[in-house]
């Protein structure tokens, strides 16, 4: 999701200050979504990578199996 397509309300305080914000519940779960692939992510930027051919001549194997 593109933060600048967000349609975000905030809520100011009497001075003018930013303290809270207000959006669409959909916007809402996009972004923990985002969040929660952002994660993912996190937790496997160690994993070993396998090519795409190779999980498919893996998988060619074990069908024939």
């Amino acid at each position: 999701m593109r933060t600048k397509n967000l349609k975000i309300r905030y809520i100011t305080d009497k001075k003018g200050n930013k303290k809270e914000v207000v959006l669409p519940i959909k916007d809402f779960n996009e972004l923990i979504d985002d969040l929660e692939d952002l994660s993912v992510i996190q937790q496997r930027k160690n994993e070993r990578i396998i090519k795409h051919e190779d999980v498919v001549k893996i998988l060619k194997i074990n069908v024939s199996l």
